[in-house]
């Protein structure tokens, strides 16, 4: 009797200034993201970075209240991982660097094939914002999820940036471009196509 696989698994980290209930344009973009991987039989779900106590460190758990090691949880039990950050004076958000810090102490956590823990993991990234720097801001996450363990698929992020001294959210638009659209669908098809690559032949034994 065949034992039934479960579908993947994505996880939205959504890395907004601002709690639940506010209003947000990194939530929304996920949202689109995390829609277009469902439709490709992957199983989601959206944290809000904002509203949980991320202590500032390099360590998998601070203590005194840290909230991370649930959320770390959840990063490894993914097969997928979506970074939704806005652009801030034309960097990630600074809950999205405290969230790569806190990544970065898996980089020494190793696998029973003595392989870093996130290394069959696929990430992708959104980006928002109001001002240019959308390329950039993808570049920054990019290398330091790589670095980690994670792969990036081919066409892997997805971003939105409105005109210079604009004041147009992404969540006040009538209509997401069409360009938009595409390149987000682009990025949770080729994510689901290589987490699901991963998930059946692996990145072989470290020596």
């Amino acid at each position: 009797m065949m034992t039934a696989v479960s579908p993947p698994c994505a996880l939205a980290l959504v890395c907004s200034l601002k709690p639940s209930p506010a209003r947000s344009s990194s939530e929304l973009m996920a949202d689109h993201v995390c829609s277009a991987l469902r439709t490709m039989g992957v199983n989601t779900e959206t944290l809000r970075c904002a509203d949980h106590a991320i202590a500032p460190g390099v360590q998998a758990d601070m203590g005194d209240g840290d909230e991370w090691p649930r959320i770390r949880e959840k990063v490894l039990a993914a097969d997928i991982l979506v970074l939704s950050t806005p652009v801030w004076l034309g960097h990630p958000s600074s809950v999205a660097q405290r969230v790569l810090e806190r990544l970065d102490a898996d980089l020494s956590t190793t696998d029973e094939l003595g392989r870093p823990v996130m290394v069959d993991k696929v990430a992708v990234v959104a980006v928002v914002g109001n001002e240019d720097g959308a390329h950039k801001t993808v570049a920054d996450l990019f290398q330091a999820l790589n670095d980690i363990g994670f792969s990036i698929p081919a066409q892997g992020c997805t971003y939105w940036n409105g005109e210079a001294m604009g004041s147009t959210d992404y969540q006040d638009l009538d209509r997401v471009p069409d360009a938009v659209s595409s390149a987000t669908v682009a990025a949770a098809r080729n994510a689901a196509h290589l987490a699901e690559t991963l998930r059946t032949g692996g990145y072989p034994r470290y020596a």
